[in-house]
């Protein structure tokens, strides 16, 4: 499955917790229903994309390794009107 990004971050070489800060950051500046890509290289961000998903209201859409790096696709969740 291809999915195509509306914006990607390269998260590469930057350690634990900070490709998903990073990513939460880039969520924030995208329109819901739009999809980020985030590549990293931290292994514990395989962990932390999985569970931020299942706690949050953005939807990850795919993941693969390739190599050394760690590939994300996260579509922004829309947002409750409160």
């Amino acid at each position: 499955m291809a999915v195509q990004p509306d914006d990607v971050l390269d998260a590469c070489g930057l350690p634990c917790p900070l490709p998903l800060l990073k990513a939460k950051q880039a969520l924030a500046r995208l329109k819901a229903g739009q999809v980020l890509e985030i590549m990293a290289t931290d292994a514990g961000s395989w962990r932390d994309f999985e569970t931020f998903a299942d706690n949050s209201i953005h939807e990850l859409l795919q993941r693969e390794e390739r190599g050394e790096v760690y590939h994300y696709w996260l579509r922004k969740g829309e947002e409750l009107a409160s």
